[in-house]
This record gives structure tokens, C-alpha cells and sequence, in this order.
């Protein structure tokens, strides 16, 4: 069965349901519902909400409220991208846009109903004679007045419109998916960027621990007669040094964490901490880039939206077409006492009309032809930003897909990094107690550690990001997926 076909056998099931109620006068508890949506254009995603990629559930946003949130727990990753997507305004209003053409969808579906129109006037008409002797006559009374017009033929106007209608919806539900995706890669980005900043802010003030150490050590050194008075100066300036970089990075921590709930749409005096630690995912591979590819042509939510875009302007052009051919209305009127915009009859009277009526246009100034070149043009903008989005889309996909390979690479090497540097650093600072070593050596293999820790970190953050960011940009990311 047909869109046409289906949509005809709704309206005559709504039609005799409506009938049924109306007669009934009990009406029922769905009557209210009936005249929200009589004509059943409001998509299941509005009462039930949307459901991320490999998510079983839509998301409740009810009882994730900044209200009824305690932030008592640490913000998983999982709690932050909740957040962002029941509070994020970007996801309000292409919430909204759904809304927006589920109505003018159920504008096009009433174009195959009837409309009927009433009126009804009360007049007081006086008539004088003043250049005779007839006496004045008044009369006074009501005016009725009813109209029913159906429209039933057309050349293809209203079905055009409303397959551009229902591709325009499937558009707005298209570009809500693939604005949940694009948030989620930017509160990805953000709550690795916090995490990296407060592990690094970790790892400062651990450097500021050992860096404070080796300065008392020389300090005790040199009262024994052990250590130059240059060991404790150059042991003083890493410590000055390692004080510094303590407070650039307490400065980011509180930066990425603004960043971090301005991204999920909360207030930024909000109370809410980070997990101290995250760990590197037991998932050690990325896939092959030309299945990511396959899987972002045929499922991103951008493109998709791109594709029902340009499908409702190609539609846009048959109702342009059709618009400047024939139509065929019936029309029904019923008059009492008189006709509309005018005075009241001295005698009571009742008068029934019906008929066709074909419209038949002849001649517009050409102005059809410049609406269908108009249409043409716009299906031709959409094909092209069709193209665009697709080359968009992939073209993040094969950047993620290298970024995580990187990343991945990266990841191996910091740990290997981190072991060879904490050796390092114990081996030197056993020569420096023995006196085998001088203080350059420990102050360089420390200052050594500090660093690759602080790699060992972004290399964590950058790799978890990494790979989420490119299930995103091939708009394959879900709630289960922030998990592996």
C-alpha cells in the first residue's frame, strides 16, 4: 500500500471515529486527544524521545533535573552526555523543529478534507420614504448563512505537497539525530579536556611533592657539608619552576570545567567533581577506514537529513507544476433570509446551492514559470549541499579514524615512556644519596618523569576521545558505546 493509499484509509477511519464521538456525546478520555492531533501527524519520538544509536531506551530527562541531581557521585562521562542531552538548547530547538513540521505536515494532510463555514447575523433593517408619504418600514430578523467546499481533483498539487511535508519531517528528525551527535562530540571533547586538565593539575602538584623533597634533601645535604650551595639554588629554582606550572594548570582545570558545564547546559556554580582517574579501554584497534566510511554514508543522521531535504524539493517542483492546472471543487450553501454582506429579505426564504466548480487558470503573467525555475533551483541548492555534507562527513570520519589510530599508537608508547622515566628517576636518586650523581642529573631525570606522566595522561584522555569522536562523526555513537 501506498503513502496516498494509507493516508486515504486513515482519514475515512478518522472520519467515522470522529463521527462515532460526536454522536455518542459521552465523547470518551481519547476525544481530547483526537483534536490535538486529528489527523495523526505527531511522530512516536515526541511522546517517547529519541534513542541514541544502540541505545535500547530513550533517555528520561525527568529524573535528570539539575534540581533533583545531587552530584554526590562522580560525573561519569555517561551522567555528563545525559545532561548535555536533556538541557543542551541546540537539542531544544531542533527538538522544536521536529514540532514545527509535524504541524505543517498535518496542514498538508488537511488540504484532502473538507472545509465548512457559518455564519450567522442579526439585523434590524429600516426603510424611509422621504420625499413621499409612505410610512417607514422596519423589519428585523436573523441571517444564516453555511458553506461547504471540498476540493476533489487536482492535478497532483496536494499529493506533492505532502510527500514534501513528510520528507521535511523525516529532515527535522534527521537533523535532530545529528544534532545529539554533534553535542555528543563536543561534550566528548570537553569532559576528556577536563579529566586531562585535572590529571595533569594531579600531576603537578605531585612534581611540586618530589621537586619539594629533593630541596629539603639538599638543603640537609648542604648543612652536613654534603652538597654545594649550588645543589640547593638549582634544586630551589625546579622547585619555583614546578610551583608555576602547578598554577597554569589549577588555571586550566577550572577553565575545562566551565567549559565542560556550559556543554551540558548547566549553571557554572553548579557542585559536581570528576572521577580522579579514568582508565584506557581493553578495545585496542580502530577498524578498517573504509568500513567507517561505508557506515557514515549510509547511517550519519546529517546525510540522511540532507537526502530528505532534497527529496521534499524535488517534491516542492511537482506541486509547483501542478498548481498552474485545473482543479474540480464541489461546493454546498445554504442562505436564510438573505445573502451575506447584505440586507435582510422582507420575507422569510431559504436557499440551497450546490455544484462543481472547475478552476481552470489561463494566464499568470508568466509568474508560474518563474516559481517552477525558483523550485528547480532550490532542489538544485539542496543536491549540492547534499554533496557537501556527504564530502563534510567523511571527510571527519577520515580525520577522526587517523586521529585514533595516532592516539592509539601514542597510547603504547607513553606507557612505555612513563616506565623507563620512573626507573630513571630511582636509579638517580640513589646514585645522588650515594653521592654517585650530581644534582643536574636527579633535577633532569625528575623534570623527565613530570613530563611523561603529563603525556601518559593526555595520551589516555586523547585516545578515549579520540576513538568516541569517531563513532560519532560516522553518527554510529550511543550511550552504550561511551561505556566500551
Amino acid at each position: 500500500m501506498n503513502a496516498r493509499a494509507k493516508f486515504t484509509a486513515m482519514v475515512v477511519a478518522l472520519g467515522c471515529a470522529i463521527s462515532g464521538n460526536v454522536g455518542a456525546i459521552g465523547l470518551g478520555r481519547d476525544f481530547p486527544y483526537v483534536w490535538q492531533d486529528p489527523l495523526l501527524t505527531r511522530p512516536p519520538v515526541l511522546d517517547h524521545g529519541a534513542a541514541l544509536p544502540g541505545d535500547a531506551a530513550s533517555l528520561a530527562c525527568a529524573s535528570l533535573t539539575p534540581d533533583n541531581q545531587s552530584f554526590k557521585d562522580p560525573l561519569a562521562l555517561e551522567g555528563a552526555v545525559d545532561m548535555a542531552l536533556c538541557h543542551n538548547p541546540q537539542v531544544k530547538t531542533a527538538w522544536a523543529a521536529i514540532k514545527v513540521q509535524a504541524a505543517a505536515l498535518g496542514e498538508t494532510r488537511a488540504a484532502y478534507l473538507p472545509t465548512l463555514n457559518a455564519s450567522v447575523s442579526q439585523l434590524h433593517n429600516a426603510t424611509r420614504y422621504p420625499d413621499s408619504n409612505l410610512s417607514t418600514v422596519t423589519n428585523e430578523g436573523k441571517t444564516k448563512y453555511a458553506n461547504l467546499t471540498w476540493r476533489l481533483f487536482d492535478f497532483g498539487t496536494r499529493s506533492a505537497n505532502l510527500e514534501s511535508a513528510n520528507q521535511l519531517l523525516s529532515a527535522a528528525l534527521a537533523s535532530h539525530d545529528a544534532t545529539l551527535q554533534k553535542l555528543l562530540t563536543s561534550v566528548v571533547g570537553a569532559y576528556f579536556e577536563a579529566m586531562t586538565a585535572q590529571a595533569t593539575l594531579k600531576a603537578r602538584t605531585q612534581a611540586v611533592e618530589l621537586a619539594t623533597g629533593t630541596w629539603q634533601t639538599t638543603q640537609r645535604r648542604e648543612a652536613r657539608g654534603a652538597a654545594a650551595v649550588s645543589d640547593t639554588l638549582q634544586a630551589a629554582a625546579a622547585l619555583t619552576k614546578a610551583k608555576l606550572a602547578l598554577s597554569r594548570a589549577q588555571g586550566d582545570a577550572q577553565k575545562t570545567r566551565s567549559v565542560l558545564l556550559y556543554a551540558m547546559g548547566l549553571p557554572l556554580d553548579m557542585p559536581w567533581r570528576l572521577p580522579e582517574e579514568h582508565a584506557a579501554t581493553a578495545e585496542a584497534n580502530v577498524d578498517d577506514l573504509a568500513q567507517w566510511l561505508h557506515e557514515a554514508q549510509h547511517k550519519h543522521p546529517a546525510i540522511a537529513a540532507a537526502r530528505a531535504q532534497l527529496a521534499a524539493s524535488k517534491a516542492k517542483i511537482q506541486a509547483v507544476q501542478a498548481e498552474g492546472l485545473p482543479t474540480l471543487d464541489y461546493t454546498q450553501n445554504h442562505y436564510q433570509n438573505g445573502y451575506p454582506n447584505q440586507g435582510l429579505l422582507p420575507t422569510s426564504s431559504k436557499v440551497n446551492t450546490a455544484g462543481f466548480t472547475l478552476n481552470m487558470p489561463l494566464f499568470e503573467g508568466f509568474a508560474r514559470t518563474y516559481k517552477v525555475r525558483g523550485a528547480q533551483a532550490q532542489s538544485e541548492q539542496s543536491e549540492a549541499q547534499l554533496q557537501d555534507t556527504e564530502l563534510q562527513v567523511l571527510m571527519e570520519v577520515v580525520k577522526a579514524h587517523a586521529d585514533a589510530q595516532s592516539s592509539l599508537e601514542n597510547l603504547q608508547a607513553s606507557q612505555q615512556l612513563l616506565s623507563a622515566t620512573e626507573a630513571a628517576v630511582q636509579s638517580s636518586q640513589k646514585r645522588y644519596d650515594k653521592g654517585a650523581a650530581d644534582i643536574l642529573e636527579l633535577l633532569s631525570t625528575q623534570s623527565a618523569l613530570a613530563e611523561a606522566q603529563q603525556e601518559r595522561v593526555r595520551c589516555l584522555s586523547d585516545w578515549r576521545s579520540a576513538r568516541l569522536r569517531l563513532m560519532s562523526s560516522a553518527g554510529l555513537l550511543g550511550r552504550e558505546g561511551l561505556s566500551n
